[in-house]
């Protein structure tokens, strides 16, 4: 028997998640002989829904939510021997991963999309004990974006992380981290440093145009230019996709490494898929082709 299992996230798409998830039911009921809804109430919910649905081994899990929500998903799924399948609707503020993946952003587009979806395979990363999906943030500018409360990002969506950033941007403070990639070591100073997935990092689609849903690597980019001109050079240069060939970045694709800053800066906590992960340092790895997922068929190479 096909069996499916439904993840919503009731709160999320302005709390439209309980409206989509009858169009969803009513889409994948002719596809499985059993489709059985989900609704989190709490953080952990998803990830527990995610993992039965695993140990059950049924065919497919769907989840509609944001970054948060799917990152959990996912991470009920990572560890387990049978992974389902995965399918995502987007309901966040950025949905990094569904741009990523050409999945439609329009709740009822994405939904209606899977009836002929195709299946592609995933990259995740793993971080310490937890795993993630889209970009691990770290510094004084994730610091000052994480204080974005819910009402600022149903006004003003994306726009309210960059008012944020940029704030942060021109106090001109910094960390000094230490990065062991793949066996090379780097000392750098700055506001910023972003490890990615994939191509699309805070809605910037373009931000890492040579990162593959699929091609066995991290991307990490780090902010290098120490003042406030330099820092604003590179805002068109991140738009443009051009950030990674800058001389005010550092670039480097790698498999497996640690991050980490001085004993005294010891309280430097990661933003891990928008939530708030672990102090570091960080081990960080990539999980290659870990996760199977549908994606529209007319989807281009991601």
């Amino acid at each position: 028997m096909k069996k499916a299992v439904l993840i919503v996230n009731p709160s999320s798409g302005g709390e439209k998640g309980k409206e989509y998830s009858k169009l969803a039911l009513e889409t994948l009921e002719p596809l499985y002989d059993e489709v059985v809804l989900k609704e989190t109430e709490k953080g952990g919910d998803a990830e527990a829904f995610a993992k039965s649905a695993a140990k059950e081994r049924v065919e497919a899990v769907f989840v509609m939510g944001g970054d948060g929500t799917v990152n959990e998903t996912i991470s009920g799924l990572a560890e387990e021997e049978y992974r389902p399948k995965l399918g995502i609707v987007p309901l966040g503020t950025v949905n990094d991963l569904g741009r990523a993946l050409g999945i439609p952003l329009n709740p009822s587009t994405a939904i209606r999309m899977l009836p002929d979806a195709i299946t592609k395979e995933l990259d995740i990363g793993k971080v310490n004990d937890s795993y993630f999906i889209d970009v691990i943030a770290i510094g004084k500018i994730p610091e000052a974006v994480k204080n974005v409360g819910a009402e600022q990002k149903t006004r003003l969506g994306s726009l309210a992380y960059f008012i944020e950033g940029a704030k942060a941007l021109s106090d001109g403070q910094s960390y000094t981290f230490k990065l062991e990639l793949d066996g090379e070591v780097y000392e750098q100073e700055s506001s910023l440093v972003l490890i990615a997935l994939t191509n699309s990092v805070g809605g910037f689609e373009k931000m890492l145009p040579h990162a593959k849903i699929d091609d066995g690597y991290l991307h990490l980019i780090v902010l290098k230019g120490k003042t406030l001109i330099d820092k604003l050079k590179l805002v068109p240069k991140v738009i443009s996709g051009n950030a990674i060939d800058a001389n005010e970045t550092l670039y480097k694709k790698f498999k497996s490494g640690k991050l980490s800053v001085p004993e005294e800066d010891n309280q430097v906590i990661s933003n891990i898929d928008g939530d708030e992960g672990d102090k570091l340092p960080l081990h960080i790895q990539v999980l290659p082709r870990h996760i199977t997922i549908f994606v529209p068929k007319d989807t281009k190479e991601a």
